[in-house]
């Protein structure tokens, strides 16, 4: 009896172990991911910026200064919103990716 419940123990533990490696290997994999997707979108926003500084520069008018910030500004923004958005949803699939592996293992446990 007692060689039965080891077995099952071990089988359990290595269970165990195989699906938080899997379960690592996603959260690595998300964590990349949105830390690619931060520098990409840092790296756009600095150029973006510079570019929109040198065009001040080179204007002579008052009227065409606000015209171009509110211009940037409103880009600026709606960049921002959408890569706010985007990483979002790649939290959201970093967790469903994260707690995927434990779903079968869980399940188990509970029967």
């Amino acid at each position: 009896m007692a060689a039965v419940n080891v077995e099952e123990f071990q089988k359990t533990a290595q269970e165990t172990l195989e699906t938080s490696i899997k379960s690592f290997s996603e959260l690595t994999k998300g964590v990349q991911a949105i830390s690619a997707e931060v520098a990409d979108y840092s790296k756009k926003s600095f150029e973006q910026g510079s570019a929109a500084v040198e065009k001040l520069f080179g204007v002579k008018s008052l009227d065409k200064v606000i015209e171009l910030q509110s211009e940037y500004l409103k880009t600026a923004y709606e960049g921002y919103v959408a890569q706010a958005n985007k990483v979002g949803e790649l939290y959201v699939d970093l967790a469903k990716q994260f707690y995927k592996p434990y779903e079968g293992f869980l399940a188990k446990l509970g029967k």
